[in-house]
């Protein structure tokens, strides 16, 4: 049996995978709802990437192609494809458009200050236009995907490894799984994952109701949705304060309803409710998928790594990860999720820009220099 730790959108998309390629599946959350922490609160965009390409904009859009057309198949009155208008964030950034259409995931539309107007949108210089892009509805895909799974509540407070299984200790409870994966989120101190250098990145978002028809959804340093059924959708995965509640001042939609307004009528948004949470990103901002590093052993019985020695990794026994899918996790998680799976289940190699092992040689030489065995 595998247990998948976590029922946000990664967790529930590895573990759909994993169903469906015949293995048995449990899905372990400290809540009862699926999607209760940071995918909950997401917006649940799922658009390309824009810029100059390379590896991280490659990927993205990869995610992308296969995001959109499983999110249809398998979550169809949950995902609204109709389309994403990116815009640029300022002056310096329009320029910047120019360099970024080569790029461009296809297909797209340019679009020019006219038809922006025609949208509804004013002190627009125009963006790119992706017509199979679109929004879900967050904690709407995260239910589905678990529902046609077996799942236990418990608030895992400890992992123990005991003869060839993982044991899941909650306060009165227990499961063994012979393999485990992790898609806990930031919150990843259950073991020694230091090297990953996981980090929380706060995202707010407000549903509003409006009169107006807002026909397509926008991108630019915030996002806002098309209208359904009187309702939209704005938010952002920006704050990177320690304590994001504070740098808000209790308003966390203050700033963005500012920018809303400086682009479109949003006189009758009338708020309806706020949601909030914390994504996770990694060090290098790609997803971190695959095996995981058993750090106290590697620095138990190879010490000189730190000084820069070269021995084989060691790693966790039947235990994977699933995580550091940031602000992007909705487009992230189906393709990632398949990757882990058919790694799993098949031994299929993983792609290099997404294994764990890119991040832990970096870090440990950084212990190395600093003599701080604690060090992100």
């Amino acid at each position: 049996m595998i247990a998948v730790l976590g029922a946000g959108i990664a967790g529930v998309t590895a573990a759909h995978f994993l169903k469906a390629a015949g293995e048995e599946v449990l899905l372990v959350d400290r809540s009862e709802v699926p999607a209760s922490g940071g995918s909950g609160a997401a917006g649940a965009f799922v658009s390309p990437k824009i810029g100059k390409g390379g590896p991280l904009q490659e990927l993205t859009n990869e995610a992308f192609a296969f995001a959109k057309d499983f999110y249809r198949e398998v979550t169809p009155h949950a995902f609204h494809a109709d389309g994403v208008l990116r815009i640029p964030k300022n002056p310096d950034d329009e320029e910047k458009f120019e360099s970024y259409e080569a790029y461009n995931y296809r297909p797209y539309e340019r679009w020019d200050a006219k038809k922006a107007q025609a949208a509804g949108l004013h002190n627009v210089p125009g963006g790119f236009f992706f017509p199979e892009a679109g929004d879900g509805d967050a904690r709407e895909i995260c239910r589905v995907l678990a529902a046609e799974l077996p799942r236990r509540q418990m608030n895992v407070e400890r992992l123990e490894r005991e003869g060839g299984h993982w044991i899941l200790h909650g306060a009165d409870d227990r499961i063994e799984a012979e393999h485990l994966v992790l898609a806990t989120g930031y919150e990843s101190d259950l073991l020694d994952l230091r090297y990953l250098g996981i980090r929380g990145l706060w995202g707010s978002r407000g549903d509003y109701s409006t009169s107006r028809q807002f026909p397509i959804s926008l991108h630019k340093d915030f996002s806002l949705s098309s209208s359904r059924e009187r309702r939209v959708k704005l938010g952002a995965t920006h704050v990177k304060h320690p304590h994001p509640c504070l740098a808000c001042d209790g308003r966390p939609l203050k700033a963005l309803e500012a920018k809303a307004a400086e682009i479109t009528d949003t006189s009758d948004f009338r708020l309806l409710e706020t949601f909030c949470g914390m994504r996770s990103t990694s060090r290098d901002h790609f997803p971190v998928v695959g095996p995981v590093i058993d750090v106290p052993r590697m620095l138990e019985e190879s010490p000189a790594i730190v000084r820069g020695a070269k021995v084989p990794l060691i790693h966790h026994e039947g235990l994977f990860l699933l995580n550091g899918l940031g602000g992007r996790g909705f487009v992230f998680a189906p393709l990632m999720a398949r990757m882990l799976a058919e790694h799993i289940t098949k031994g299929a190699a993983l792609d290099k820009r997404i294994h764990p092992d890119r991040l832990f040689w970096k870090w440990v030489r950084r212990v190395g220099r600093t003599g701080d065995k604690d060090s992100k």
